[in-house]
């Protein structure tokens, strides 16, 4: 393996670019050059990334040369703090995906977003989206990590709440639906807020998670958090090594919505269609899993010698993924609205990615995990960008949000039909394409580290997933139209331009790419590059346990195909061929009908969450203000002012009746006073002498009188 020499600030501008995009476009005012602009910025960061990725796919590394920027820059000097990127197969694999695919979404905007009154606005938040992801990929150490954590999510809150104005046809849910008496349906404003603070929640655990480490190892470098290991048996020691290893994992369970965090992201749908489907595959959701994949490896290793002090942490995080997995693909099996239902399926597909990491840990081979996990992540956000592109496509081509309202659109729409077809298989497991390859890996890992109950759990998931997603194609582009959209003005559906098909076609040919390339190994270069990713972080280690394992299980690749060929089974019988009627089935009563209302309603938690975390507040809050602030504080007010008005009556009888006479009193006593005096003032000089010479006299007399009385004493 050569490394291949490669100038630092080919790293930097992978990040940086996007972020000078979000500047740069809304300074140009409106019309093409800041369209062309806001596209061109990350097909620039997207170019840099390919440079990147060359060497890799020729089975090389990169080594960065100091050029312009250092790889790494003083940040904190006081604290020793440096800030550096990262260039090893594993992070360049994950950068090109950010890029090229936030690329294609940004080039499917133009067309999708065009005479949108606020499109400087989405494409300021879009760029600075992308940066932000790319920083979270490319940093070397958890700081800078966190940085563009905080950037992405401030701009999922400014993009899930693009239509702030809350038109009702914007809302995600149906209005009126209610769950435990709860409302289930948010306007854009309430549902960016709702993500916001239920990832922040997720934010604040993984902040005191960072901290605590930074303080037991006194630095946020991931090489040096690998290399210097004293910090790992400090935390043993202390009890404290699997709650800090969990607080940081909090922060993946907001971002990446696992449980029980997970509530934000179906309502995260009230953004525009190209916002979800960089959410959903490309960024956000995507930062999780790139944070248990920086963390996972250091907590690891750093105790080779005892790694069962940490194998509760990866059995948590495994169970977690798995179970929201399940979950999210339950709940996706019965809704109507398309970019709610796709949504389910990101949580559900994040949960193998988060199951796959949590493997890792588990397994004999902590690559095999890792890059099984990376498998995953690739090739789910390839054919879910599709899917969301292709939603918001249908959505605006049929004018409603609701698959049962869709229907008969096979024909019409070939290319679309084709992709939507591709991405659908490719999701459902179905062999060969991309997502066949990449659940076969997580679930031939839990098989192999005898971890049966993740695995049957991983397996019935992706039964349910390949029912829910033919039965997103089933009633979209099978049956009749139930409602007509655009072709009730006179013309029929037709294919979307090209700036709209071509993204998602790429993705769809990517999507099939990829599944060919499983039969070529790609399994075991993707381990290749997370051995060495692990490596880049222990320099000079060698771990025995790390080789690629290219032999693959029948058995485990057996049940699960089993289960999907049953979920398809039935999805193609209900909603393709429609040899059933589904609400036949489901019936207004008995326990069908029951199991399909608790999943309808999202087992519930939504609802339970409002009642708890938000209405139990206001309440508490209503009641405070009436019985604290109406009926204690403010009638004290209300005393006060009486005791002051009363006090004040009082002053104002005292001045009046008091101050007032004696000031108005001695005022008239010097007025007489002063009269008297003057009237002394003759102005006659003869008086005045005699005045003066009987004072003089006086004076002379009462001398002499008071000499004598002292003589005679």
């Amino acid at each position: 393996m050569t490394a291949v020499p490669v100038p630092s600030y080919f790293v930097w501008l992978i990040f940086i670019l996007p972020y000078i995009g979000t500047v740069v476009a809304p300074l140009t005012g409106k019309g093409r050059v800041r369209d062309a602009l806001a596209v061109l910025f990350p097909l620039l960061s997207a170019l840099f990334a390919l440079d990147l990725l060359i060497p890799v796919v020729q089975g090389n590394t990169v080594s960065l040369v100091n050029s312009v920027i250092p790889a790494s820059v003083p940040w904190i000097p006081e604290l020793g703090i440096s800030f550096g990127v990262l260039s090893d197969p594993y992070t360049v694999i994950i950068a090109n995906l950010v890029a090229w695919i936030s690329f294609l979404v940004m080039l499917y905007s133009v067309d999708y977003m065009k005479g949108d009154r606020g499109l400087t606005r989405y494409w300021f938040f879009m760029s600075f989206f992308i940066g932000s992801m790319q920083l979270i990929v490319l940093s070397n150490n958890l700081l800078g990590l966190f940085i563009g954590w905080e950037g992405v999510g401030l701009c999922s809150y400014a993009l899930i709440g693009y239509y702030y104005h809350d038109e009702t046809e914007n809302w995600v849910g149906t209005p009126g639906s209610m769950a435990l008496g709860e409302e289930q349906a948010y306007s854009p404003s309430h549902a960016g807020m709702k993500a916001f603070f239920m990832t922040r929640v997720g934010d604040l655990a993984m902040l005191a998670g960072i901290l605590i480490l930074f303080v037991f190892s006194g630095t946020f470098n991931y090489h040096d958090l690998a290399t210097s290991t004293g910090w790992a048996t400090a935390l043993a020691a202390s009890g404290l090594l699997v709650p800090v290893a969990l607080l940081i994992f909090g922060g993946a369970i907001g971002k990446s919505a696992q449980f029980p965090l997970q509530e934000w992201l179906p309502d995260a749908m009230a953004g525009p269609a190209p916002v979800s489907a960089l959410i959903h595959a490309a960024t956000m959701v995507n930062a999780g899993v790139v944070l248990v994949a920086r963390i996972g490896p250091i907590f690891y290793f750093a105790l080779a010698s005892n790694p069962a002090l940490i194998q509760p942490f990866f059995m948590v995080v495994a169970w977690i993924g798995a179970f929201t997995a399940f979950m999210a693909a339950t709940q996706a099996m019965v809704g109507f609205e398309l970019k709610k239902l796709l949504a389910y399926s990101t949580v559900s597909q994040i949960g193998y990615m988060i199951l796959a990491l949590g493997l890792a840990g588990l397994s004999t081979n902590f690559a095999e995990g890792l890059s099984a996990g990376l498998f995953q992540l690739i090739s789910h956000a390839i054919f879910k960008a599709a899917l969301f592109l292709m939603a918001g496509f249908l959505i605006h081509l049929t004018g409603t949000k609701y698959i049962n309202e869709m229907g008969g659109l096979k024909d019409k729409l070939k290319i679309t039909f084709a992709v939507f077809l591709i991405a659908a298989a490719a999701l459902s497991g179905i062999p060969p394409l991309s997502g066949f390859w990449s659940k076969d890996a997580i679930l031939a890992t839990a098989w192999g580290a005898g971890q049966y109950g993740l695995f049957i759990v991983g397996s019935a998931t992706a039964g349910l997933t390949a029912f829910y997603a033919f039965r997103m194609l089933g009633l979209v582009f099978y049956g009749i139209r139930a409602k007509p959209g655009h072709e009730e003005v006179g013309h029929e559906p037709k294919e979307a331009s090209p700036l709209s098909w071509v993204p998602y076609s790429v993705l769809g040919v990517g999507t099939v790419l990829i599944g060919i390339l499983g039969f070529f190994n790609l399994g075991n270069f993707l381990q290749a590059a997370a051995i060495t990713y692990i490596y880049s972080l222990f320099s000079g280690a060698s771990f025995s346990s790390l080789a690629p394992t290219s032999s693959f299980n029948y058995v485990s690749s057996l049940i699960t195909i089993g289960f999907i060929i049953v979920g398809l089974f039935f999805s193609v019988q209900l909603y393709v061929r429609r040899k059933v009627s589904p609400s036949r089935i489901v019936g207004e009563s008995g326990v069908a009908h029951t199991l399909h209302t608790f999943l309808e309603n999202r087992w519930y938690i939504n609802a339970v969450y409002y009642k708890v975390f938000v209405n139990a507040p206001l309440r508490a809050s209503y009641w405070a203000f009436d019985n604290l602030e109406i009926g204690g504080l403010e009638r004290v007010n209300d005393g006060a002012r009486a005791l002051a008005l009363w006090f004040s009556a009082g002053g104002n009888w005292f001045d009046r009746n008091v101050i007032d006479m004696i000031s108005d009193g001695a005022a008239r006593a010097g007025k007489r006073l002063s009269r008297a005096f003057r009237r002394l003032q003759t102005g006659v000089l003869e008086q005045y002498a005699l005045v003066l010479a009987v004072g003089l006299i006086i004076l002379l007399l009462l001398f002499l009188l008071l000499s004598g009385v002292h003589l005679l004493i």
